[in-house]
């Protein structure tokens, strides 16, 4: 049976890239598993994953803030709590249990060779064991539910690989305990650049609010923010430069229409009207999405309820894979 789970931080706010690369292809998926094909299964995970969060000072009072806006914007967006289990990780204790006895089986080089860690740790004096230790929480957040395919970014392929080989590593000791996943990785649109600078991700972090077009910007503000978006040396709509490849990518992951369809539309035309006719496009998709997140955020209590029963839905899952890893391991 096919399992897919993923998750996003809540921090900071989500962005146009999050949905092309992440949220766009949750609600793809949701379509293609049948959560009635096995009873008491579930099929469709998303989570909210909070304690990857905190390895990272948070605001509190935002982080709780966050949580619901994400859960919020996974429902705007298309995932439906029918088809899916949406939850918060902490609200599982199991995936904090597994994480540490999977610290066990891992090893300090395996970690030491994370790229992101390096890459978010550099000229930080404080930097939490929490954030060094990351790779292997995400792990237990996957091999807790037997999943058996992970959608992931480019920039999460390595944590898939710690994962994948952390599950055969325990599977060859004491029998097949975990599934071993697989990473679904979208071959157009995995990796949308900043606005302000083509040559680095898209990120919620950023320090400056031109380099990405959040889920919840307003019109005047997309209009402004694709207005100065950096642009290619020459004035040909064509991909094959940074810049203006990562505008085709994104007109075409929220039009529907092909990167070549959309060349032909501006064949002579100049970077303004095609930037005009994207920050159109971008207002037109997010609209009906801004719509219904705002009127979920407005019910605060559906929401909670939500992800309590998503909750409570997955719990025999997650009880069932500790209980068995702990009871091979010598554990209990």
């Amino acid at each position: 049976m096919k399992r897919v789970f993923s998750g996003i931080q809540p921090s900071g706010v989500l962005h146009i890239g999050n949905y092309i690369g992440a949220i766009k292809q949750f609600v793809q998926l949701q379509n293609e598993v049948d959560p009635s094909a096995s009873s008491g299964q579930v099929d469709a995970i998303f989570c909210v994953v909070d304690l990857h969060a905190i390895t990272v000072e948070q605001d509190p009072k935002e982080l709780k803030k966050n949580i619901l806006s994400v859960a919020a914007m996974y429902i705007a967006c298309g995932i439906d709590p029918n088809k899916s289990t949406i939850f918060v990780q902490s609200d599982r204790p199991e995936h904090s249990e597994l994480a540490v006895i999977l610290n066990c089986f891992t090893s300090l080089g395996e970690l030491n060779r994370m790229t992101q860690f390096k890459e978010k740790s550099e000229d930080k004096p404080n930097v939490s064991a929490g954030l060094f230790e990351y790779p292997v929480l995400m792990a237990a957040d996957i091999l807790l539910y037997q999943t058996t395919d992970v959608p992931v970014g480019h920039d999460q392929k390595q944590h898939l690989e710690i994962t994948r080989n952390i599950a055969e590593r325990i599977n060859s000791k004491y029998g097949q305990l975990f599934v071993v996943p697989n990473p679904l990785i979208k071959k157009e649109g995995s990796r949308i650049m900043g606005l302000d600078d083509p040559t680095n991700k898209m990120s919620k972090s950023a320090t400056s609010a031109l380099n990405y077009i959040a889920l919840t910007d307003d019109s005047e503000t997309i209009r402004n923010k694709i207005k100065k978006a950096v642009t290619d040396s020459g004035s040909e709509i064509k991909s094959g430069k940074p810049a203006m490849t990562n505008l085709l990518t994104i007109y075409s992951e929220i039009s529907g229409k092909t990167v070549p369809e959309i060349e032909k539309r501006f064949e002579g035309k100049q970077y303004g009207e095609f930037k005009d006719a994207l920050a159109e496009e971008i207002i037109k998709f997010l609209t009906p999405i801004q719509e219904k997140y705002n009127a979920l955020m407005a019910d605060p209590d559906s929401l909670r309820k939500i992800l309590t029963d998503g909750a409570k839905k997955i719990e025999p899952i997650a009880q069932k894979t500790l209980s068995e890893v702990k009871n091979k391991i010598g554990l209990g």
